[in-house]
């Protein structure tokens, strides 16, 4: 961060202002050094989303709005169902048959806590 302090490079200059947008995050990048639990990197996050993206181009898009945003709360819940370590089709499984039953729909991490 010292070396970009000290960077003289003109105002209209798209360097200068990626600089300045690293600058004003200096505090929330170097946040990894004061917490481990903290990766240094997005790697987790870039795995996520390549299954969106795939996901996307098989089945060609949403064609719509609320269909991109079904898709985002079943991609959401596949994944967290994922992460918490429930088998995401079981989760869905359980998760429509609440439903069907009139019963609260429990969130991964719950179905993992019990």
């Amino acid at each position: 961060f010292k070396w970009i302090a000290a960077q003289e490079i003109p105002p209209s200059n798209s360097l200068r202002k990626a600089l300045r947008y690293i600058q004003l995050r200096e505090k929330g990048l170097m946040r990894f050094l004061d917490d481990p639990k903290i990766a240094p990197d997005n790697n987790a996050t870039e795995r996520v989303m390549r299954s969106v993206v795939l996901g996307r181009k098989n089945h060609y898009g949403s064609r719509s709005e609320r269909g991109t945003e079904v898709a985002a709360i079943f991609y959401s819940l596949l994944e967290s169902a994922e992460l918490a370590g429930v088998n995401p089709h079981a989760y869905i499984r359980q998760a429509v048959d609440a439903a069907l039953d009139g019963r609260e729909i429990p969130l991964p991490h719950e179905i993992a806590q019990a």
